[in-house]
């Protein structure tokens, strides 16, 4: 299962694009609400989590989203579902992305150290370790990072590229763009 973490304050479209796009994909993908299953966006839409924090469980999950925004990031840090989320990701070698601010989260835990990484402009310091990648989206290994909400959709197809392969991923990439 693949897992997609809603925190008050999320950037919606860095949420939003990959779970539609995921979904397009033929993956099971679950948005969890971070404090409440309704979870308000950073520009103030309202999201309805497929389950609350409290019914969270999967200890070997595919793949787990964090999505970044303001503060979001900062909530999603704060909240230990996420952290156990995280553990169970690495315990089970699942994949790990983030993008805009949420990298940050993986960089304070040590997880970027060695690997290349990108984030939101003016974030770099949160990556910790980690060799910076001018590149919008970035794959090393398990861990998928991505710049921010303009990189929403290459996200996406990078998710479905590690997850489906190549030609799922551009044939998406056809089918949205055209």
């Amino acid at each position: 299962m693949i897992y997609l973490f809603l925190a008050e304050g999320f950037e919606e479209i860095e949420a939003l694009t990959p779970v539609d796009m995921l979904r397009r994909a033929g993956k099971e993908i679950v948005t969890v609400g971070i404090g409440s299953k309704t979870v308000v966006g950073a520009h103030g839409i309202p999201v309805v989590a497929d389950m609350s924090e409290e019914e969270f469980s999967d200890a070997s999950p595919e793949m787990i989203i964090l999505p970044g925004g303001m503060p979001g990031t900062l909530n999603l840090d704060a909240s230990q579902t996420v952290h156990t989320a995280i553990d169970c990701a690495l315990a089970s070698n699942a994949y790990i992305a983030a993008i805009c601010a949420a990298p940050t989260v993986l960089g304070k835990r040590g997880l970027l150290v060695g690997k290349k990484a990108t984030c939101y402009p003016g974030m770099e310091d949160g990556l910790t370790g980690a060799i910076l990648s001018e590149k919008t989206v970035v794959r090393d290994g398990r861990i998928i990072t991505a710049a921010g909400m303009g990189a929403a959709l290459a996200f996406s197809l990078e998710l479905i590229s590690a997850l489906c392969g190549e030609d799922k991923a551009g044939a998406l990439k056809t089918a949205v763009v055209g």
